[in-house]
């Protein structure tokens, strides 16, 4: 073994690597991008969801447990009366609230309390910290009633999902795009660099097809695999993994070819500023990755730090979730604003990409 023609292949290495500006960052720069936005997230987001308190006691032990509540440091509240508090959770403005009844002091001198707790059920993440500023307001009630036993046993509802739902029923809803928008996406990526590398779409461009037909075919092309694997996802999801399902599986699938038809044209544009398949994959840390983080998969948005949110709020991959989480745990259908809304963006993102693809093609190669 020759170490001077070992040296010579390393030093042929590590000048290619150095002429190539795009990989440097890639391995230097994209790293400190998800870790300091990873860190971000999880040390400058927010543990405190908002919660309701509906204190329809007229005793002092409930003006004292709603105090103890109110300054508690796991979450934030809000006085309401229990009429409201479903209408808040379902418009997102609480993931809980708490109703203390009209005989809760009567209960609690007799040792026995039972508040409700209305919760609103999509991302358990939220729902431990309001257990636990319960719990300390019970044992603070505790102390305060002398000579008894006081025991807590609070009712516990759920406006969607519900104790039999585990961590895959909440973050299956999620995953089941989120596969299909990633595979898709490198699929495409890569594929429609191999067609430029290759020269067929150099021909395809010489040929008498207008680019925004060109465009429009390798997206239909690609488009009618992604349906496929999107469908063989749902099948193995819904009948293998049991994930649970409150919604149309037709309306799934309808936002499953969304994320897929999105995932589709945005590896076409973004192929168009790649040289090399390596460099395609790059785009995966720069472009996908920091949707995941921020697109309330992991990370509720509603907890994030307020300038996260804002850039979360203008992600497709955000109303892609919201949109599948809508379908399959709360059972939205086409009538509630909030899908119509979430499908609309999704839509709106696709048809953006098809244009501003059309517009970097005839740029790249007209």
């Amino acid at each position: 073994m020759s170490g001077h023609r070992v040296r010579a292949i390393t030093r042929r290495l590590l000048q290619g690597f150095r002429r190539d500006r795009r990989t440097l960052a890639l391995l230097f720069v994209a790293p400190i991008v998800i870790l300091g936005l990873l860190g971000y997230l999880m040390r400058g987001s927010t543990s405190s969801p908002s919660v309701g308190i509906a204190n329809e006691d007229s005793g002092p032990l409930g003006v004292m447990v709603a105090d103890a509540l109110r300054h508690s440091s796991h979450i934030t509240t809000t006085d309401i009366s229990a009429a409201d508090g479903d209408a808040g959770l379902k418009d997102g403005s609480l993931v809980a609230y708490i109703v203390l009844p009209s005989d809760f002091s009567r209960q609690a001198q007799n040792g026995n309390v039972a508040p409700e707790v209305h919760l609103e059920g999509s991302q358990p993440g939220v729902d431990a910290p309001v257990l636990q500023a319960l719990q300390q307001a019970m044992i603070a009630l505790a102390s305060q009633v002398a000579g008894r036993n006081v025991t807590f046993q609070p009712q516990i509802k759920y406006l969607y999902g519900g104790k039999s739902y585990d961590t895959l029923d909440y973050f299956g809803a999620a995953f089941v795009g989120l596969v299909v928008f990633f595979l898709v996406f490198v699929i495409t990526i890569v594929s429609f660099l191999n067609e430029r590398s290759q020269g067929t779409l150099e021909r395809l461009m010489a040929s008498p097809l207008r680019r925004g037909e060109i465009v429009l075919g390798y997206m239909l092309g690609f488009t009618v695999i992604a349906l496929v694997q999107a469908a063989e996802v749902l099948i193995f999801s819904l009948a293998v993994l049991k994930i649970q399902n409150q919604g149309s599986v037709f309306l799934i699938f309808g936002m499953e070819a969304l994320m897929a038809i999105a995932a589709v044209n945005l590896g076409i544009f973004l192929s168009m500023f790649a040289r090399s398949e390596f460099q395609a994959v790059q785009f995966i840390p720069l472009v996908v990755v920091p949707q995941i983080l921020l697109s309330g998969i992991i990370f509720p948005v509603s907890t994030e730090p307020k300038a996260l949110q804002y850039l979360s709020d203008v992600l497709p991959l955000t109303y892609a979730v919201n949109g599948m989480r809508d379908i399959m745990v709360k059972g939205a259908d086409l009538t509630w604003s909030s899908l119509q809304l979430d499908a609309g963006v999704v839509a709106g993102f696709c048809v953006v990409l098809i244009a501003a693809g059309t517009a970097t093609l005839r740029r790249r190669l007209g």
